[in-house]
């Protein structure tokens, strides 16, 4: 049987990308069929503005996607369609505005102090023996941006949260290890120790997060965390149900949310700084010029809410290793009824694919140095970078537009201003490029950095 296009599409996208692949820019739409389901693959320009643009709650996640992600999302925001999704993003939205990420700011900050210390440790026993440090990023920056998550999440008690990440990981794993898009999934037909393994996790976790919960039922003064906020944003909403019309009480809501902040705002903005690392390590004149104005802005080496909208250069690294690297490497969406998009009308039941790679690194709308890392292109923004700034789409599209991207693009900020401080770094020999997709896209082989102490500190 021939592979569905989509998948050769991704396969090439995903592991020859310094290739100039997109010169199999697709201007038509293209329909293909997977068994009994129908797909939709599109990169013209103009449909994606028209998704960009549709508000209609007819376009939801594929449901036969999304089941097999259900141990892991829950009913949460990321799985949802319809109106219990548009009544999970009224509850979780304004956690997330930007007047409450920089409240955040702070605990960003002490999150990264372990791992600045443990790169300054190594720096240190490899200068006693006469080399160079060499570090793996990608797993320290997990454990960052899980520091970091746990703090927002659970606040005082934020070990507890990073037990539970843990444990959500080891399930992310298992689960990703499954072929979730087009593969036939055995879970629920075949007993299996990794199908036990999975049940025993996900109700250890739902078990840690019920015990969390029920700790912010006791009156306290300190202040209020992520989960606390959100749990009393569902109390609020007496109109809340689930999809069978059953009542979906606010404490499942907060369970199956807590996974969905897990996978949306961990594991990928960690994945986003081993890309931007990587792509600096390439570039010590980008790594000077981001010290330079790190150096200016921050004074005394201090790193705080007013500072980071300052921080121009670091804000265009950001963007450029988003746009050759998106941690998403496809928007997917199910006709849940007739739709129309621009011209086309979609029938009920099918499944329309973007792959973003294509759309960040077409040369029409990029130009011809579309593959190159070249942060200047940002200079005044997404809008100047490219001749169709919907084609720039790193943290999705349309109305399901990723609820967390300030809170990523602020950790991002605070993380590479913090490390491009303090150290200077070139790629390792032993990285091996091999982006690989394991329900995100990310190095296959990691991340292997030399690093030193700036010389200015």
């Amino acid at each position: 049987m021939k592979k569905p296009l989509l998948m050769i599409l991704a396969y090439q996208v995903l592991h020859k990308v310094e290739l100039q692949i997109v010169h199999f820019r697709i201007e038509l739409q293209i329909q293909y069929s997977t068994g009994n389901k129908q797909h939709l693959y599109v990169n013209n320009l103009d449909l994606v503005k028209e998704m960009n643009q549709s508000t209609t709650l007819d376009l939801g996640k594929p449901c036969y996607v999304t089941k097999r992600l259900a141990p892991m999302l829950g009913n949460g925001i990321l799985r949802s369609n319809g109106q219990i999704w548009a009544r999970q993003r009224k509850i979780v939205a304004p956690e997330f505005f930007m007047d409450k990420v920089k409240g955040m700011v702070g605990l960003m900050v002490e999150s990264a102090q372990p791992l600045l210390r443990k790169w300054e440790a190594c720096i240190e026993e490899a200068q006693g023996q006469g080399v160079m440090a060499e570090i793996a990023v990608d797993e320290d920056l997990r454990s960052f941006s899980a520091d970091v998550i746990s703090r927002a999440c659970f606040g005082t008690s934020y070990f507890k949260g990073k037990h539970i990440f843990s444990k959500l990981g080891i399930l992310q794993k298992t689960i990703s290890k499954q072929a979730f898009l087009f593969g036939v999934s055995t879970f629920g037909f075949v007993p299996s120790r990794k199908q036990n393994e999975k049940r025993r996790l996900e109700r250890e976790i739902e078990t840690l997060i019920w015990e969390a919960i029920k700790e912010r039922e006791e009156p306290s003064s300190t202040k209020k965390d992520l989960l606390q906020l959100i749990l009393e944003g569902a109390i609020n909403n007496h109109h809340f149900v689930g999809n069978n019309k059953k009542d979906y009480s606010p404490k499942q809501f907060i369970v199956d949310n807590c996974k969905n902040i897990y996978f949306a705002g961990y594991e990928s903005t960690a994945v986003a700084a081993s890309w931007c690392l990587m792509l600096l390590a390439l570039h010590p004149d980008w790594q000077a010029r981001v010290r330079e104005e790190v150096a200016l802005v921050c004074q005394d080496g201090v790193v705080d809410a007013d500072s980071l909208p300052k921080l121009k250069m670091v804000s265009m690294v950001i963007h450029e290793a988003l746009r050759l690297y998106p941690p998403a490497a496809f928007v997917s969406r199910e006709a849940h009824q007739e739709t129309q998009i621009g011209h086309l009308t979609i029938p009920k039941g099918v499944c329309i694919w973007t792959l973003i790679p294509t759309l960040h690194r077409d040369p029409e709308n990029w130009g011809h140095d579309a593959n190159e890392f070249k942060p200047e292109r940002f200079a005044n923004g997404v809008s100047g970078a490219c001749n169709n700034p919907h084609a720039y789409v790193p943290f999705g599209l349309g109305p399901r537009l990723c609820l967390g991207r300030n809170f990523a693009m602020v950790e991002l900020k605070v993380a590479l201003t913090l490390i491009m401080s303090k150290f200077s770094f070139s790629l390792s020999p032993k990285y091996r490029h091999s982006p690989a997709f394991k329900m995100i896209v990310e190095p296959g082989h990691g991340v292997h950095i030399l690093i030193q102490r700036c010389k200015q500190g």
